[in-house]
């Protein structure tokens, strides 16, 4: 398997700097991963390290919280594909969901994958925060509104990903749906064991080292 094109080569955090952005760049072409995953202010310079590249410029939206509105995530979409990304992170409002609006969460993730059209829009829904039966309800509305992936975790609340919660994932959203892990996935044993569970694609900063 080409287990390189599971991995998202991730670079988050706060201070991350442009040599770093590009540093994660090379690394990603060398090892030809997915996509490379910055914040939204750093999808230019993406873009322009990895011309020439198979490797896809991702962005997150609404990150790390889900807590802003509707308008201002759609937006951050519509600025984010202009400049160029070619897949979208959403985090989702974990305390609507938590509050029982499903109609507000189902509607504000419908809402971004009709700005994304043809564009990945992979749902992030924190399942460190959740319930199981929050974590099913998410799953299956994702799966309404048309996203394309559901996935684990920003990596900046309790805990990242885990086996069992990709498991459920999976079994929720079916054969068809993407699945990614994201978020404390360090080494190649702990990629395995989330694709063994139904992960297809790998959210990592630890690219190189899971290769």
């Amino acid at each position: 398997m080409n287990y390189n094109k599971y991995i998202d080569n991730t670079l988050l955090r706060a201070d991350a700097t442009l040599a770093e952005i590009k540093g994660l760049c090379e690394e990603s072409i060398k090892y030809d991963f997915k996509s490379c995953c910055i914040n939204p202010a750093y999808i230019k310079a993406t873009k322009e390290f990895l011309k020439g590249s198979n490797v896809l410029v991702c962005t997150v939206i609404g990150f790390p919280l889900g807590s802003m509105t509707t308008e201002a995530k759609v937006f951050e979409t519509k600025d984010a594909l202009e400049k160029g990304a070619d897949e979208i992170d959403m985090v989702i409002n974990v305390s609507r969901l938590k509050d029982h609006d499903d109609d507000y969460v189902y509607n504000e993730i419908k809402a971004i994958k009709e700005v994304c059209g043809k564009h990945i829009l992979k749902v992030i829904i924190e399942t460190c925060l959740l319930t199981d039966e929050e974590k099913v309800r998410v799953c299956k509305l994702a799966k309404k509104a048309g996203a394309d992936f559901v996935k684990t975790s920003t990596g900046f609340s309790k805990w990242g990903a885990k086996a069992e919660d990709v498991k459920l994932m999976r079994e929720t959203v079916g054969p068809d749906m993407g699945v990614k892990a994201s978020g404390g996935v360090r080494t190649h044993e702990e990629m395995m064991e989330m694709i063994e569970a139904g992960a297809t694609r790998i959210g990592t900063s630890k690219g190189s080292a899971l290769m």
